[in-house]
């Protein structure tokens, strides 16, 4: 009415006049791919390439991996011994390498528990490959020496 509005008690009361079609058709060719590979094999890919990545990074000096969990996923995450972890993810950006930060306020109480201030986060996907795995960990030693 011209004089009244009523909100649908539904959840269609969130959906636009317009919808993102181009992001609906994306999300099933991404659904259609992933069932391609079979979802047991990307959890396998996934969790072997971030094992990998712990593996190699435990190797380099000063890198801490501060991954806990008896399951862990695909993201691994990391400190570098007085170097902040903008500052890593930034120097890795200008490689061509991306990572992202998680501080303090992301996670309080695990990290206030454990005395971190901020985390670099590193993720694979099961399109990464181990020669990308292998750059990463040489690159992040470059900067590390």
């Amino acid at each position: 009415a011209r004089d009244a509005f009523e909100m649908r008690p539904d959840a269609r009361r969130f959906e636009n006049w317009e919808t993102y079609y181009a992001g609906k058709i994306g999300l099933g060719v991404a659904i259609d791919y992933a069932l391609q590979w079979g979802l047991e094999n990307i959890r396998t890919r996934i969790s072997a390439l971030a094992e990998a990545l712990r593996a190699q990074l435990s190797t380099l000096p000063g890198v801490t991996v501060r991954d806990k969990g008896a399951e862990r996923c695909g993201i691994v995450t990391f400190t570098v011994d007085g170097t902040p972890p903008e500052e890593i993810r930034d120097r890795l950006a200008e490689r061509q390498i991306n990572v992202t930060v998680s501080s303090f306020r992301s996670t309080r109480l695990d990290m206030e528990a454990r005395g971190l201030a901020g985390l670099v986060r590193a993720s694979v996907h099961y399109y990464n490959s181990e020669e990308e795995v292998e750059r990463f960990c040489a690159t992040l030693a470059s900067l590390v020496r």
